[in-house]
């Protein structure tokens, strides 16, 4: 067959700088949320609540995330699902995991008869446990409770959960 060539043309620059800046910072801040809590659930962070070595997880979240736009796969990302695996040592969990997601390929229509009201408990116990970190924030500095209040608004209120740390930053 015939290979066309791209025209990007018609694409005006500062347009594209701004869906560039966007896509940049909604996966900037989603990566971070998510590696700070799981690390925080890891009980990996430093005595100042940083995580030492963050550039390395950075580079390789960035990495698959390119790889991933370049190959045109859905998003190679972290996800905040991998607290899950907390504790897991041996890459069993990893081994569990993939077999489970064969298996969901044979009854995936079985799942999608599953109405949705019939998973809303289970969203709502993993929201539960989520909301559970709130007892660690510092209410008494405006600088930690301000943000984190922030973001606990925005975040069901955009339907995202990279938006709401985005407010809260």
């Amino acid at each position: 067959g015939k290979c066309v060539a791209a025209d990007f043309s018609s694409v005006r620059i500062f347009d594209f700088i701004a869906i560039l800046l966007s896509f940049l910072f909604v996966d900037m801040f989603d990566t971070l949320g998510t590696l700070i809590g799981v690390a925080n659930k890891a009980d990996m962070l430093d005595k100042d609540g940083k995580l030492p070595n963050i550039k390395g997880a950075l580079l390789a979240d960035a990495s698959a995330t390119s790889a991933g736009a370049v190959l045109g796969t859905s998003t190679t990302t972290t996800f905040v699902e991998s607290s899950s695996g907390v504790g897991a040592r041996t890459g069993l969990a990893s081994v569990v995991t993939g077999f489970l997601f064969l298996v969901s390929i044979v009854l995936s229509p079985l799942f999608c008869s599953i109405p949705n009201f019939a998973t809303a408990p289970a969203l709502i116990f993993v929201g539960f446990l989520m909301v559970s970190t709130v007892a660690s924030i510092d209410f008494t500095d405006m600088t930690e409770s301000v943000p984190a209040y922030l973001c606990l608004l925005a975040m069901p209120l955009m339907y995202s959960i990279s938006e709401g740390i985005a407010v809260g930053v």
